[in-house]
Formats: structure tokens, C-alpha cells, sequence
């Protein structure tokens, strides 16, 4: 047994290894506004995990969120720890380095909970790498009491079966509110002295609404290998979990002083998320569908924190952060007002997005504010035919004119987001992508007299949980090759640049989106055969992959290349994302028809069961 390590101990290692990685100041901690407590003084200690690099982790709003919740506790501490790099994953293993917390440098075998942000699939390897690293048993059934709680989070939870065998906790929805009902919970267990792990998950469950234990569950399975029946083991147990979701945005804790790394990070900024949902309805969007309702944030208290955040931080760009940023009913006013306050200081605005159609020619202020390093749009569908499947009410003309209105008003770039592989997708569909990429890029000859540069990212379909598409069968990896070429092969000039995501890990996400139980132990022989990092071109192996399936017994099709049927348990079933199944077929079957469903701002209530009566929609008030 291995010698368990104090903080002046790894601090002294950590002194001897980092000259030999790359990037050692993600491993230092102490940056500003980093929260640093005496361990002793506080009940419960609580080490946020993220199960990626340190640049994307501290990208993600939400860890810094909830950080600051619960560092604003007295009775609580929160500290951090990301995924190690490979070169230091080889550095902790030869010095037997455990995985540690960049706050105090301890062991997160030592606190009594570990909470993963589960943000994609394609990170539970990694999962894997970070409890092994710290003396975690992988597997929940083998932890003993002494051993921190393992819990989960994020987009991954609404379909967690995949990675049940390791996760002890799943907590589903909007955390702002409900992260402080857990702490509460598991502060009163430890004073009771209940330390069976058993009786302190029965007992979380029963009184935190949107906590999830899958230990908790018996999965049977019929002959033809579909599900069975997923049911609670207890009587005080619930058969169906409910996620949770914020009313007020205004009123819950958002990061005036967030923490500033000491290294360039993915989105090194202050980010504004000024509303949380989408009206729109896409059929293939899971996330249009769990963060529904829409909410916003005031234009009074976005205003209050940008100014806050940069007298804390200096950051010169304020990104406006939602899923459809341009649906912010009040844009034009809090673009002019943040634009007033920060243009004088160098602060330069920018968004992810402007939804096509919207009203860019009524929108000055925001053009002008904006910075002008490429303005992003999403059509999806490069065809009307194959929008109206999908629901993506926009015409090629609304796309045409607000690249028109891009170029006119100083952009060179446009981005173009499109995906292959969509349910009744044809050969027509795909060539149209490069014939409207290469007409959006001639547009701006008309404007400037030469031709803009366009890139077009193309990601390949996947049916997701909780979403129209759900029963839908994934396309097979040689049509996605197959149509990746052709769209290289037609993409013409230059500057049109085609990039799309790898089908193999696609493929993959398919599966783990919406695979069961039975793949816990693919995910833990691929960890075995060393996959790691496989979110990233240079580490991600499928043939590691599919020898990990071979060794299984699983079958790849079994989970994505088959149509469901709709009277078939899916492995979500159990899980309430806030949409009723009997909506998500309404729409299935509107999208069979090639119909539009309209969106929620100005349209009727579409009754999708979001919330628990059409009157108590925020959106509709």
C-alpha cells in the first residue's frame, strides 16, 4: 500500500517534476481570487473535478459558479483539480504523486466528496485516470466508507447509465440552488455518524429532489437485450428523478471575482451568461430541450457584474454567453450600455453567435461593438426541405443577408455550422452545404470587392436523450466518410476551408449518449488498454476502441445503428429532463412531415412539460 502524502510532501515533489511538463503553471494554484480555507475549520470538504485540461475547466462557467457558493459557506470548502496532462500523468505515476488540489495541494482521496462536470462523453476515461490517480476505487460498489462521495454533474448526468458503475451521485439540472440543499444534507449525515454508503445515498435521495443513485436501481433486460425495466431497490427510493431548474437567474450567485489562471485558458474573458435556455425547438438540440424554460438576466444586474468582473479582473473582452444570444430580449439596450462604459477602457464585447433571421439591420450598436475577429452562424441544413425536419426556421436568404450585413459592416470571416448525417438526409442536402458556403463568401464582392473568406465546420448528427431524435438510428461510419469527402472534394476555392469532427468519435459519442449500464465495463477495459484524453485528435484511438467492444462482447450497432422502437424502455427513461415524452413524439412525428413547430416566443405554448403549468412559463410573462 502506498504511502499516502501530505501537502508539504507533494508541494516538495511537485518542486522536483515540473521543470519536465509542459504548461506547470496549471499545476501551481494561487491565483487571484482563488479561495484557500484551513481544512480543520470547516464540516464538509468538496473537491470539484474536472475531467479535462485546466485551460478548459477553468473556461467553464459553472465550476466557477458553484465555487463560489460554497467557498461563500463558512461551513465548507471548495478547491479544484483537472485532468493532468499526459507528460504529468507520467510524472505522478513515477513519483507516485497522487492526483491533487490546486487550493491546498491535498490528496482527493482526503475530502469527503469529489463532483465531476460532466460536459461530453468522450471525457469518462478520464474520470477513470483522475480517481485511479487518486487512490479512488474505480468502481462505486468497491469504495468503502472512508472514501469520498463520488457525484456528477452537467449535460453527461440526463444520460448516465453509460458511467453508472463509477458515479455514486448524479445531480440533474441547474446547481445554483440545489448545491447548497447537498452540502446541508451531507453536513447532517456526517454529524449523525452515518457512514454506510448505502444508507447515506438512500438518505439524499429521499431528500434532495433531483439527486440520482444508481446503485439504488436494478436494470433488467429482455432476450432481444433492450431494457427491461429500471426500478428502485427501496420503497423510499423514487422511480423517476426530476431535474432541477432556476426560476430567477437574477437571484442566484454569479462570479463577481472570478478566479484569474496564471496561463491563456480556452475563453480567457468575462463571461456574461445573460439568459439560460432556447425557444427555438431543434429537434437534434438536447440542450434546447433540458435548460428549457427560457430565463434571462436583467439587463440592470448584467451590467452590475461586467463592472464588478473587470474591477476584479482587467480582462479586456466581455463575451454575452447563451444558447441563442440574439433571443435576449433587451440586446440592443445592454449592448449600448455595455459598450458606453467599456469602449473608453478598451473592453470589447463579443458573442458566440447571432441566430440568422434575427434583426442585425435594428441592431447598430451591437455590430459596431462587437469585435470583428468572425461572426458565426448556424443553419445546420444547408437545404429548406432538410431545416424543416429539423426545425431550424431560417431560409437561405435570411443567411444570405446577414452575412451581407457581416461583410458591410467590417467582417472578413464568416463561420458556418452544419451537420451530415441528419434523419432523410440526401446527396442533394450535402452538396448544398459547399454551394451556399461559396455563395456567402462571393457575397462579399458586392460589399468590399473581393471574395470573404468562409469557414464551414460540419459535425456529424448524433441522436440524443430527451430530444425528438431520440429513437433515431445513427448513419454508419462509411456513409459519414463517404459524404466527408464529397464535401471536400466540391468545396472549390480556398477560402472556403471544410473542417468536420472525426466519424469515429462520433460514432462513440452515439453510443455513449445512449447506451446503458453494459457499458461501464467498455469504458473501463478502453481505460485499461490506455485511451485517455480522447477528446483530442492526438490521443483519441477508435481501433483501442473497438478492441475495447470485441473484449466486451458489445455490439457498436446495437447501441447506434438501429432504429428504437417507441414503445421500447430506453436507458433515460428513469431520468426527467423537463420534457414529456409524449411532446418528444408530437415532434417526431412533425419532423416525419417535413412541419415547423413554432418557437416559444412567438408562437402558442407548444405544452412540452417543461414546467407544471402554462401560466408559471417565465418565458410567457
Amino acid at each position: 500500500m502506498k504511502k499516502k502524502l501530505n501537502s508539504e510532501e507533494i508541494t516538495a515533489i511537485l518542486d522536483r517534476t515540473l521543470p519536465f511538463v509542459s504548461t506547470p503553471g496549471q499545476y501551481v494554484g494561487n491565483e487571484l481570487h482563488s479561495v484557500v480555507k484551513d481544512p480543520d475549520s470547516v464540516e464538509l470538504q468538496f473537491a470539484f473535478a474536472f475531467p479535462d485540461t485546466y485551460a478548459l475547466g477553468m473556461s467553464h462557467l459553472g465550476m466557477q459558479i458553484l465555487y463560489a457558493i460554497l467557498n461563500a459557506r463558512e461551513d465548507c470548502l471548495a478547491e479544484r483539480v483537472f485532468a493532468p496532462w499526459v507528460d504529468m500523468i507520467e510524472q505522478m505515476r513515477g513519483n507516485d504523486l497522487p492526483l491533487f488540489s490546486l487550493e491546498t495541494r491535498r490528496p482527493v482521496s482526503e475530502f469527503d466528496v469529489i463532483g465531476f462536470s460532466l460536459q461530453y462523453e468522450m471525457s469518462y476515461t478520464n474520470v477513470l485516470t483522475m480517481l485511479d490517480l487518486g487512490g479512488v476505487p474505480l468502481k462505486s460498489c468497491d469504495r468503502a466508507e472512508s472514501d469520498p462521495l463520488v457525484i456528477a454533474g452537467g449535460p453527461g448526468a440526463y444520460a448516465p447509465e453509460p458511467i453508472a458503475d463509477f458515479i455514486d451521485l448524479f445531480v440533474l439540472g441547474d446547481g445554483e440552488e440545489k448545491i447548497d440543499e447537498l452540502v446541508d444534507a451531507l453536513i447532517r449525515l456526517k454529524r449523525k455518524g452515518v457512514l454506510n454508503r448505502t444508507e447515506r445515498l438512500r438518505a439524499l435521495v429521499s431528500e434532495v429532489s433531483c439527486l440520482y443513485a444508481p446503485s439504488l436501481y436494478d436494470v433488467t433486460y429482455k432476450e432481444d437485450s433492450t431494457i427491461a425495466a429500471i426500478e428502485p431497490r427501496y420503497e423510499d427510493v423514487p422511480s423517476r428523478v426530476s431535474r432541477h431548474w432556476v426560476r430567477d437567474l437574477d437571484a442566484v450567485e454569479y462570479p463577481e471575482n472570478p478566479i484569474v489562471p496564471f496561463v491563456q485558458i480556452i475563453h480567457d474573458r468575462i463571461t456574461l451568461e445573460i439568459m439560460r435556455g432556447c425557444a427555438h425547438g431543434c429537434r437534434f438540440c438536447q440542450a434546447g430541450t433540458t435548460k428549457r424554460p427560457v430565463r434571462h438576466r436583467s439587463v440592470e444586474r448584467l451590467v452590475d457584474i461586467a463592472k464588478k468582473s473587470y474591477e476584479s479582473t482587467g480582462y479586456s473582452e466581455i463575451s454575452l454567453a447563451s444558447l441563442s444570444t440574439s433571443d435576449y430580449p433587451h440586446l440592443s439596450e445592454l449592448a449600448k450600455e455595455l459598450t458606453d462604459y467599456f469602449a473608453p477602457l478598451k473592453v470589447g464585447l463579443s458573442m458566440p453567435s447571432l441566430r440568422v433571421g434575427e434583426k442585425l439591420l435594428e441592431l447598430p450598436g451591437i455590430i459596431n461593438a462587437v469585435r470583428k475577429s468572425g461572426l458565426t452562424f448556424a443553419p445546420e441544413a444547408a437545404t429548406e426541405r432538410l431545416r424543416g425536419v429539423i426545425n431550424k426556421d431560417i431560409s437561405n436568404e435570411d443567411l444570405l443577408e446577414a452575412a451581407r450585413v457581416a461583410y458591410r459592416n467590417g467582417w472578413r470571416l464568416v463561420k458556418l455550422y452544419f451537420m451530415i448525417g441528419l434523419p432523410t438526409e440526401t446527396e442533394e442536402d450535402v452538396l448544398t452545404i459547399t454551394a451556399l458556403a461559396r455563395e456567402v463568401s462571393e457575397l462579399r464582392c458586392e460589399e468590399k470587392g473581393s471574395a470573404g473568406k468562409v469557414n464551414v465546420a460540419v459535425s456529424t448528427f448524433v441522436p440524443r436523450p430527451h430530444t425528438p431524435f431520440q429513437w433515431e438510428a445513427m448513419a454508419e461510419l462509411d456513409y459519414i466518410r463517404e459524404k466527408q469527402e464529397l464535401l471536400l472534394k466540391n468545396a472549390g476555392p480556398r477560402r472556403i476551408n471544410i473542417r468536420y469532427h472525426k466519424a469515429e468519435r462520433s460514432l462513440l459519442e452515439g453510443v455513449f449518449s445512449r447506451g446503458d449500464r453494459r457499458l461501464g465495463k467498455v469504458i473501463l477495459r478502453a481505460w485499461e488498454l490506455g485511451c485517455c484524453f480522447d477528446g483530442w485528435d492526438e490521443h483519441f484511438d477508435f481501433e483501442v476502441w473497438r478492441r475495447a467492444f470485441d473484449d466486451c462482447g458489445v455490439d457498436i450497432g446495437f447501441y447506434v445503428h438501429r432504429e428504437r422502437e417507441l414503445d421500447e424502455v430506453l436507458p433515460w427513461d428513469h431520468i426527467d429532463a423537463g420534457v414529456s415524452k409524449e411532446f418528444l413524439l408530437r415532434e417526431r412525428k412533425r419532423s416525419r412531415d417535413g412541419k415547423y413547430t413554432s418557437n416559444c416566443f412567438n408562437g402558442p405554448c407548444q405544452t412540452c412539460g417543461a414546467v407544471e403549468s402554462d401560466d408559471k412559463c417565465p418565458q410567457l410573462k
